[in-house]
């Protein structure tokens, strides 16, 4: 063989195995790109739930706020309710135990502020104490339906 075969045999066989590698640099970088192309998918699935995720727990963020803000709103008119309940009930005792005809001393005054009734519990010590302690507990709370279940102590 000649040298210039021999050099000719040589670039033949540098070309083969160029086209080789190419093909096979090619073959990978495809694959690669189709690998890359499918955890893209992955990735924006993924993505699609987190967001559904996230929309959901700020829907349900939403609706324990609303229950929160009700639960307040219901604390709130509970706790105006019990305030009028007890300045009805400490006006009325305070009008008792000022009055000098009443021995206001033995005398429970209940207010319920939903039904808008006052009621008078105890003992006092005449038949006329127990009427002018429901007089005055009427005269104290306009509006209120006053229960006198005070007793009279013999």
């Amino acid at each position: 063989m000649t040298r210039t075969t021999m050099t000719s045999l040589c670039a033949a066989a540098l070309l083969a195995m160029t086209t080789v590698a190419c093909s096979n640099s090619n073959d990978r970088a495809d694959e690669a790109a189709r690998e890359a192309e499918r955890a893209a998918e992955r990735a924006t699935e993924a993505a699609r739930d987190a967001g559904e995720e996230a929309r959901e727990a700020g829907r349900e963020a939403g609706r324990a706020i609303e229950r929160a803000a009700e639960a307040t709103a219901t604390a709130g008119r509970d706790a105006a309710a019990a305030a009028g309940a007890a300045i009805e009930t400490a006006d009325v005792k305070l009008a008792l135990t000022a009055d000098a005809r009443v021995d206001a001393s033995r005398i429970d005054v209940d207010t319920d502020q939903g039904k808008k009734t006052i009621t008078l519990k105890g003992k006092v010590g005449t038949p006329a104490q127990k009427a002018l302690a429901g007089d005055i507990a009427e005269a104290k709370a306009p509006g209120y339906t006053i229960k006198n279940d005070l007793t009279v102590d013999r």
